[in-house]
């Protein structure tokens, strides 16, 4: 089945299917529909390689996210989504599970097939993919960060300064001796881990022992096993800033389980602010990171940009939020 069977039976151009398919806003809404009843009909399915060669890209946007099971990075999808809906631009999906080869191999894939934009997470590419966003033929959009020196566009905030806010929360609260809970390590997690670092040398509590870290991916159990860590080290512990909620919420049922009153004993913070938080009892302080706005904005200004309007900003922060509850509500100093 090819164009010209399309065009010949819905009685028009080929040019005019083609527009209706790749610009259907070009193209007047009863011939549009016209031809996409023909197209269903037919079962015709376009050659996304023809369309690439003729227009110089397809009409694709791909999208590198490090894992699609993070509730975080779901948040952003549903963003993106919301967004392209009712659009022309067709979203690709890609995920790198955290890895700068399989994000490496991803990016060349994506730039092979000549897709309109892409849409990567952070700023800590190997130079290999650094070298292939630079001269990428396509409009960029970095997420879930903010930085100097963009390939493009960036959409994010700065994790450095969240975890430094977080920190100054929990000492104004009244805790003396934070102590940190870090899982994935990813770049994003080691600024976290810097803020951190920062604010408690300069409240003067900076203690190694009170600093937990691993590899693992995070989750509610390691939560439990990190925070068992730093109380056998550091027993005299009063608080806690977790990478994450899962985090959070582990530390937070190890804590009941040693008996351990929350938040006079022993505070609780966590990073992203999912829905969990609010609803855990104690409910749980975390900081508030605007993801779904992260995806819609992401979205909007690499359409904006394709569509010839160029942003005047190009990178944007959209900040954070503490949310201070009950985990962090001490009664006393």
């Amino acid at each position: 089945m090819t164009i010209e069977d399309v065009a010949r039976e819905a009685n028009v151009s080929a040019m005019t299917v083609s527009r209706a398919l790749r610009s259907p806003e070009k193209v007047s809404t009863k011939t549009r529909e016209k031809i996409r009843a023909v197209v269903d009909r037919l079962g015709y399915v376009p050659d996304p390689a023809a369309s690439a060669l003729a227009a110089g890209r397809t009409n694709v946007i791909g999208v590198i996210v490090p894992s699609v099971t993070n509730n975080v990075f779901a948040d952003v999808m549903l963003g993106i989504y919301e967004q392209s809906e009712g659009s022309k631009w067709q979203i690709q999906l890609g995920n790198s599970r955290y890895s700068p080869l399989e994000e490496e191999r991803l990016v060349r894939t994506f730039l092979s097939q000549k897709p309109a934009g892409l849409i990567i997470t952070g700023q800590d590419q190997s130079k290999a993919t650094a070298d292939m966003l630079k001269s990428a033929n396509c409009r960029i959009v970095q997420i879930m960060e903010c930085g100097p020196d963009p390939y493009d566009m960036m959409i994010g905030f700065s994790h450095l300064d969240a975890s430094r806010a977080a920190t100054r929360h929990l000492l104004k609260s009244g805790y003396r001796n934070p102590g940190v809970l870090m899982a994935r390590l990813d770049p994003r997690s080691q600024r976290r881990l810097e803020g951190y670092k920062i604010e408690a040398k300069n409240a003067g509590v900076y203690d190694t022992r009170r600093i937990v870290t691993t590899a693992r991916p995070s989750s509610v159990t390691l939560g439990g096993e990190l925070v068992a860590d730093l109380l056998s080290k550091a027993p005299d512990t009063d608080a806690i800033l977790c990478n994450n909620d899962d985090l959070a919420l582990g530390a937070m049922f190890e804590c009941q389980r040693r008996g351990l009153a929350i938040p006079d004993e022993i505070g609780i913070c966590g990073f992203n602010d999912l829905e969990m938080m609010a609803a855990a009892n104690p409910s749980i302080t975390s900081v508030r990171t605007h993801r779904l706005d992260m995806g819609r904005a992401s979205m909007k200004i690499l359409i904006d940009a394709l569509n010839g309007k160029e942003p005047v900003e190009p990178v944007q922060d959209l900040g954070f939020e503490i949310m201070a509850r009950q985990s962090t509500g001490r009664k006393s100093g």
